[in-house]
Formats: structure tokens, C-alpha cells, sequence
């Protein structure tokens, strides 16, 4: 099953897809303004483009494991991104991806990597 990260940002979006089996994620680039008209159409596209069958958005619960602000403004994008997607979309926990992606280096873009970091952990998770 085919896969779609997105670690939300307000100003940047990273994406990450998995391949055909749910093995593997690679990041594969950055929406800018996700949560807007362009940006949703741009998710969309990448939807379509890779045939993925499902959205996974990473949730950033605190360390606590609560919903903050952030929280708040990804649950909208995530409404938003049901509105428009035919593919089933969920949150999953985001926490530490971002900070794996800035220890882990590479050539992809922090963001795309985060959603990367997210993506294996989403599948991982999925396989046991």
C-alpha cells in the first residue's frame, strides 16, 4: 500500500511517499502554505502523481502527549485536506521527527526528511 507523508508547517510542508509495499519512505520535496488553496491542489497533485492509496499527517501532541495550538491548526489542515482528497487521510504522531531529521543529514530537504522519519514510523507501526 502506497503511502503519503505530510509533516504540516503553516509556511512549509514536508512530503514524504512510501514505495508500492509500505517498506520503504523517501522524502520527496516541500509544499509552501499547504493549508491553502494552491498548496492543497499541489498535495493533490502528488496524491495523484504517486497513487498513493492513503495520507498520513504527522500530529505534533507535546511532549505530554496533549494538543497544543500547532495541534489545533494541523487538525484544520487535515479537514481541509479531507475535503478535497479521495484517499482516507490520518494524523499520527509526529513527536521527535524533526529533530531525527536534523541529527540524520542527507540531501533532501529537513522537512521532506522529517516527513521521511514519520512515514517509517507510521509504517513500522502498520506491520505490528
Amino acid at each position: 500500500m502506497k503511502v503519503l507523508a505530510l509533516d504540516y508547517g503553516a509556511a512549509r510542508t514536508g512530503v514524504a511517499v512510501s514505495d508500492a509495499t509500505g517498506t520503504i519512505a523517501r522524502p520527496i520535496g516541500v509544499v509552501e502554505r499547504a493549508a491553502g488553496e494552491l498548496g492543497l491542489a499541489e498535495v493533490r497533485a502528488m496524491v495523484q502523481r504517486y497513487e498513493v492509496e492513503s495520507v498520513v499527517v504527522g500530529m505534533p501532541l507535546t511532549l505530554r502527549g496533549e494538543r497544543g495550538q500547532q495541534a489545533v491548526e494541523t487538525e484544520a489542515f487535515v479537514d481541509a485536506l479531507r475535503a478535497v482528497l479521495d484517499v482516507p487521510v490520518e494524523t499520527y504522531d509526529e513527536r521527535f521527527t524533526t529533530a531525527l531529521a536534523v541529527r540524520g543529514g542527507g540531501d533532501a530537504d529537513e522537512d521532506a526528511r522529517a516527513a521521511a522519519h514519520l512515514l517509517e514510523s507510521y509504517l513500522q507501526s502498520a506491520r505490528r
